[in-house]
């Protein structure tokens, strides 16, 4: 069996592999950021990149390993540039272009991209590398200089500055939003609060205003975690976003708390004052508990009486008449189905209530992956209709992992895509290598989803407006999904267009999640 070395390349002999090791030393001591992608696989992707990659991008190896290049667009995806790749990869031929990408944490970042490809001795494009530069810097001041070229948008900024530094302005917006408000100074010093903070902390005007925040309540607000969010902001201007507090207050007892903080960059007398938004998801989050507390006391009870009708509905098919009607038939047949599917929602929200309560056990094994997909795709195909299950790829060896529960995302993913396209006649289900990791991608020719349902698609019980007029379902199977692959330690993702079908893929790490990874 051929050997790989931790970056995916193939390995012959000693010689060959100090080589590889040497290379690979090199490239991660660049300064630019370096990828190859498999150009032999479908959807050509990423099967090595180097630390400046992972730097400049701010996505870890276990996030990019497996995608295609196009997820550092994100949804910005009209770009010219993205063609000009796309034509470049189809042709086998290199390409330099500057696009837009967008960093783990959402942040903007203009890339300069060289593309080349890399080819064996037939001349046949195997891979391509591609050498990156963060350009930022020089594209942001080349938009400034088209900017103060158009004066008639320069004067509609001015105006609005004009008003968005308006006192009255700022006081109306902090009074209106129904969620505690505050404005800082960069001493952390209140220079205003709202009523609505004022009345969910029960405290007064006189006793807020001027107060460093730290001093409220005779020190109530000295909160350690606060303070670790606050210093976090001035020295740049990242917003910090849904940070959770939780504190005990000796008046108004202990409360959860969502805290979103933000430096204010208006000009004049606003300048580096930070706006904190402080919302009070005590009953909030207790509401969701009891929902996850019912749902898991709910599943629980309904499981034994379930059991308990789906032995006597077998009992019946052993008794039955030798002369029973094609009716009696027919209704046995029938309870016995949907006694199948209600058993089917019941193990799912067990499922979510071991999750949300952190009792989601694994029981890591080696296993023949390729043995396991196989006999998966074969379980399915009774069900499968008038759909052709197709199975392309291999691993060719062993992964360390829960059999069980990956079966149970293959199972989830390939049902899905039967569900959701019945015009079609063909999933395809297509297992390859990608690194360290084990890549599966399921490609139907359904429905599709759009842009703004694929970042939610994943979240317990999101189901869109489309398909939950059309399909029964209670939108947990992709949440299932999504915590068994993370807690393997790998990624789950989809790609998809409305109207032209979806591509779920997910990776797991063939060795296993490392030993202390979160």
């Amino acid at each position: 069996m051929a050997n790989y070395n931790q970056n995916g390349f193939r390995l012959n002999g000693d010689s060959l592999k100090q080589d590889f090791e040497l290379i690979s030393q090199a490239l991660d001591s660049s300064v630019s950021g370096i990828i190859i992608t498999d150009n032999t696989q479908p959807d050509n992707p990423i099967i090595y990149c180097n630390s400046a990659f992972e730097t400049i991008t701010g996505y870890s190896r276990t996030d990019i390993i497996g995608h295609n290049c196009r997820f550092l667009q994100q949804a910005d995806r009209s770009q010219p540039a993205r063609s000009q790749l796309a034509e470049a990869v189809a042709l086998g031929k290199e390409c330099r272009v500057e696009i837009r990408n967008y960093r783990k944490n959402g942040d903007l970042f203009w890339n300069e991209l060289y593309m080349s490809p890399v080819k064996d001795a037939d001349g046949n494009v195997t891979h391509f590398i591609g050498v990156q530069n963060d350009v930022t810097k020089r594209k942001k001041a080349e938009l400034e200089l088209l900017d103060q070229q158009n004066h008639m948008e320069q004067k509609i900024l001015d105006r609005t500055r004009e008003l968005r530094e308006s006192e009255s302005f700022l006081s109306s917006i902090i009074q209106t939003v129904r969620e505690g408000l505050l404005v800082l100074d960069p001493d952390f010093r209140i220079l205003s609060a709202n009523d609505h903070f004022l009345r969910t902390f029960k405290v007064s005007s006189q006793e807020t205003k001027g107060k460093l925040l730290y001093e409220l309540g005779n020190g109530q607000w000295d909160i350690q975690r606060l303070r670790e969010m606050l210093i976090k902001i001035l020295p740049t201007s990242n917003p910090i976003v849904d940070f959770e507090v939780e504190h005990d207050f000796p008046h108004i007892g202990r409360k959860l708390m969502l805290l979103n903080a933000y430096r204010i960059e208006l000009e004049g007398q606003y300048k580096d004052q930070i706006l904190l938004a402080i919302e009070d998801i005590t009953e909030k989050r207790e509401i969701e508990r009891r929902k996850d507390d019912f749902l898991s006391i709910a599943s629980h009870e309904l499981k034994t009486p379930l059991t308990t009708i789906k032995g006597f509905v077998q009992m019946l098919e052993k008794i039955k008449p030798k002369n029973a009607s094609e009716k009696f038939e027919q209704t046995l047949a029938k309870i016995a189905k949907y006694i199948d599917r209600l058993n089917n929602l019941i193990a799912e929200l067990l499922d979510v209530s071991k999750i949300q309560s952190g009792h989601m056990e694994l029981h890591h094994d080696e296993f023949d992956f390729d043995k396991m997909v196989a006999e998966t795709i074969e379980n399915l195909r009774s069900s499968a209709g008038l759909h052709e299950l197709k199975l392309e790829g291999k691993l060719g060896r062993n992964v360390l992992g829960d059999e069980s529960q990956i079966i149970q995302v293959i199972n989830n993913l390939v049902s899905n895509a039967i569900k959701y396209a019945p015009g079609s006649t063909e999933v395809g289900v297509y297992v390859s290598r990608v690194g360290e990791f084990v890549k599966v991608s399921v490609t139907d020719q359904g429905l599709g989803i759009g842009l703004e349902d694929q970042k939610k698609v994943f979240e317990r019980f999101f189901r869109s407006g489309d398909i939950q007029r059309r399909f029964p379902g209670m939108g947990i199977g992709l949440y299932i999904c999504q915590q068994i692959v993370k807690s393997h330690g790998g990624t789950i993702w989809v790609i998809s267009e409305k109207g032209k079908g979806s591509t779920f893929s997910f990776t797991l790490p063939i060795e296993g999640r490392p030993q202390g990874e979160a």
